[in-house]
């Protein structure tokens, strides 16, 4: 099962990493018990190959008539264009902000108005930053099939803005996956899992850090 084989592959190599014991500190102030940054991917050749090839699959799977692929800056950028060579597809980015200088492009790559475009994410939590590069290819003229991520944490904020802007996404593994993979390797108590879940459901309830 491919959720399962990503979870254990980023546990591996710790692009997420479970504390729920010493839980970490989010820029929002939001006291979290997990840690992701799916860029050690990138340099973990193995790991990447089954992300890469991963994403290529759901690409395939869900969204047959892509023509484009689109990465979110930064962290999608690399994702986008590995997997967009195994597909033998166009690929570009788009910026977090348009440029101050030259021609003042947001997206970067040829974009043709009409065409069909998949966005590529690393990690969808709220589903805010996503849903801004949705956005302004939109508003381009992009016909926005949907978004590949290879995490999602699968927050209810998330879910309830990606439906509301009617932005299909689909990942690679997602939260629920990687705490039970956790347990099952001895990464975390089995006991924690719950403590995990209970995070996931709401961030802001602090009640989980209890033990």
């Amino acid at each position: 099962m491919m959720e399962k084989k990503i979870a254990k592959d980023l546990l591996k190599i710790k692009a997420v990493f479970f504390r729920p014991d010493e839980p970490f500190t989010w820029a929002s102030g939001i006291k979290s018990p997990v840690y992701c940054d799916n860029r050690l991917t990138l340099t973990a050749p193995e790991v990447r190959l089954d992300v890469e090839q991963g994403l290529a699959q759901l690409i395939k799977k869900n969204y047959p008539e892509a023509e484009v692929l689109m990465g979110t800056s930064t962290a999608g950028i690399a994702h986008a264009a590995i997997t967009a060579h195994l597909l033998n597809m166009p690929m570009g980015y788009v910026r977090s902000g348009a440029k101050d200088h030259g021609r003042q492009n947001q997206i970067e790559g040829r974009l043709e108005p009409g065409q069909k475009v998949v966005v590529v994410e690393d990690l969808i939590s709220t589903g805010g930053s996503v849903l801004e590069v949705v956005d302004v290819l939109r508003q381009a003229g992009a016909d926005v099939l949907g978004v590949v991520s290879i995490f999602t944490y699968g927050m209810k904020k998330g879910l309830e803005r990606l439906a509301a802007a009617n932005v299909k996404n689909v990942s690679l593994t997602n939260f629920d996956v990687v705490a039970e993979a956790a347990a099952e390797e001895g990464y975390i108590k089995p006991e924690d899992v719950q403590r995990l879940i209970a995070f996931r459901n709401n961030p802001s309830d602090e009640s989980w850090i209890k033990k």
